[in-house]
């Protein structure tokens, strides 16, 4: 059944909006999944804050000339599916990489490649860019690494007191008192 040119127009602006909130996507060549099996992917995909989305080559490559986007032409070549990376390009591509590592997925689902930061990627490349850590995990990287100076330093001052009274004790002790005479 034909679509619409008013139908292909707003396919073309959620396309575009995607791409607008996108930091890349991963294209998968996607036959004879059940409707169970696109739903788990979709939910792996929602978790690790992507999205999953079916669109003709013809009208995602219109969206994505439109936005100056690259347009992976190779990989755009029969029934594939986009997965958009919407805030957490990495954990999108793990998702991915988890779904379609599955045996029963083997004939069902493959990676193309993907397209990150204009650069186009093939399976091998989005698999290293599913090895890069997470958004959450760069914050807790981050976050260690603003803490630590501020541990070292107050171990050292820690250190420098605990010396400080040493020495005095010492001294106390030399002249012959006791540490509570001088207190």
């Amino acid at each position: 059944m034909a679509i619409s040119k008013q139908r292909k127009d707003e396919l073309v602006a959620t396309l575009n909006e995607l791409l607008d909130n996108s930091d890349g996507f991963i294209i998968v060549e996607a036959k004879g999944l059940s409707v169970k099996q696109v739903s788990d992917l979709r939910r792996k995909v929602r978790t690790a804050k992507g999205r999953y989305v079916v669109a003709k080559n013809t009208l995602f490559t219109k969206a994505l000339e439109q936005r100056g986007w690259v347009v992976p032409e190779k990989l755009l070549n029969g029934p594939v599916a986009i997965v958009f990376g919407l805030r957490d390009f990495p954990a999108v591509a793990k998702a991915v990489l988890e779904f379609t590592a599955d045996a029963a997925m083997e004939d069902k689902m493959t990676l193309k490649g993907g397209v990150i930061d204009r650069d186009i990627l093939d399976p091998k490349g989005v698999d290293s860019v599913s090895k890069l850590p997470t958004m959450d995990e760069l914050r807790a990287q981050l976050a260690g690494l603003l803490v630590q100076p501020a541990t070292g330093l107050v171990s050292v001052l820690n250190s420098a007191t605990g010396q400080l009274v040493n020495v005095l004790q010492s001294y106390i002790k030399d002249r012959g008192g006791d540490s509570e005479e001088a207190a």
